[in-house]
């Protein structure tokens, strides 16, 4: 493979492997075709050289990733410094090699390194490759390959650097939300076109910091570092403490992904409360692998009076899924099925379909994100039960939903 298509395939965004994944890849590339025993990458940290990837020929090479010397007792020292040649035919017979207790102890024969550099300059390691016979035969084309892999190397190394920078300000800004608390319930109105009354709130979570991001972006990003159960369970709680504000006759709708129902985490903070006026929401982003087990984890929680919802029904795969598999109380209609659909017979027919289907099972249907008088009228000419979205009420804080109840109730 040439050396520029080798660099566009290890690269290219399309190639999912970890970076890890991929600087091994490239190792053995290398080792393969200079036909070395050995091919490593190092970094150079706190005056040590530390071996940070390895590829060997053999099961049990004599270097283990981890494994560290003392930079001035390295090859990789004096290469980086331009002191030893890139190429060590016979590291016997070298005057500075044939000195390093290393040559005996690696009983390297011959050897090939460069320095790794950053585009900020530093030098973060090297990348070298070695085996125990002498070779005269290497030379400046296999010198000029050897450079060019680490090139890519030197790519990789610098994006993961990024990518663990970023990880670790993520977990910071997490941490963070979770020990200050900083989870923000807003509670956004469920209006019943029979009773002309709100029936309940959805809770949603709003986080107050800067820069702003979005609930989503939020829990996606404690989910990749590890805190998705953690910041999940904290909005729940929050949530549910709010309940018994409500008149009796209010239910609230929690979110949780289906693995902290899978793994009792829900179970748990709703276990010593009543739990008959919530209502939890699956949606379609929350994939479900064994229904039959999600069906069996949910089963004490509604025998104890707990509805099930189905989220966002209608925008995709998975929420017909969800409503064919778990036997839920309520569909609730997603708001890209609902946003003018007095003007699109194909999400009229759709909505229309559904809210037959929800009827055939005893199924209650809310309806999501309405925001004019026409896409309720056509809603309400549907049959749905319930609606939801800013024509009606925006997710507004406690305090508010409560004086909402009081005083600004709609009269549609």
């Amino acid at each position: 493979m040439e050396n520029n298509n080798l660099k566009e395939f290890i690269l290219n965004k399309e190639n999912t492997d970890s970076v890890d994944n991929k600087l091994e890849k490239i190792l053995s590339i290398l080792r393969k075709h200079l036909s070395m025993e050995v091919a490593f990458i190092s970094e150079f940290i706190h005056g040590k050289r530390i071996f940070r990837f390895i590829n060997a020929e053999s099961d049990e090479p004599a270097i283990h990733v981890g494994d560290s010397d003392p930079l001035e007792e390295t090859y990789c020292k004096r290469i980086a410094d331009n002191e030893l040649s890139n190429i060590i035919h016979n590291a016997n017979q070298n005057s500075i090699t044939s000195k390093l207790d290393v040559t005996d102890r690696l009983s390297i024969g011959s050897y090939m390194g460069v320095p790794i550099i950053l585009s900020t300059g530093k030098v973060y390691g090297t990348f070298c490759c070695y085996k125990n016979d002498p070779d005269e035969s290497l030379n400046d084309r296999d010198l000029s390959f050897l450079k060019a892999i680490a090139a890519i190397a030197s790519d990789l190394i610098e994006k993961n650097a990024e990518v663990e920078s970023e990880y670790r300000e993520v977990t910071e800004r997490i941490k963070y939300v979770l020990d200050k608390n900083k989870i923000d319930i807003h509670f956004q109105p469920i209006y019943n076109l029979n009773t002309k009354q709100v029936s309940g709130f959805e809770s949603l979570s709003r986080f107050a910091m800067e820069p702003y991001r979005t609930p989503d972006i939020w829990f996606a990003e404690a989910l990749q570092v590890g805190l998705g159960e953690q910041l999940e369970i904290m909005a729940i709680k929050k949530a549910i403490k709010e309940i018994d504000k409500f008149d009796s006759d209010i239910y609230i709708s929690i979110n949780a992904s289906p693995e902290y129902v899978l793994n009792g985490a829900l179970s748990n903070v709703l276990n010593d409360i009543k739990i008959d006026r919530i209502v939890l929401e699956v949606t379609e982003h929350s994939p479900i692998k064994n229904y039959s087990n999600f069906r069996t984890a949910l089963e004490p929680l509604r025998k104890r009076g707990m509805r099930l919802a189905i989220d966002d029904a209608g925008a995709g795969y998975s929420s017909f899924q969800h409503v064919l598999e778990l036997e839920a109380d309520i569909i609730k209609l997603d708001n890209s099925l609902v946003r003018n659909i007095h003007s699109s017979p194909r999400k009229l027919l759709l909505a229309k379909a559904l809210c037959a289907f929800a009827k055939a099972i005893k199924c209650i249907v809310i309806a999501e994100g309405v925001e004019t008088v026409e896409e309720l009228d056509v809603l309400r000419e549907l049959g749905v039960n319930k609606v939801q979205g800013y024509l009606l009420g925006r997710p507004m804080p406690i305090t508010d939903a409560l004086s909402y109840l009081q005083n600004h109730l709609p009269s549609y």
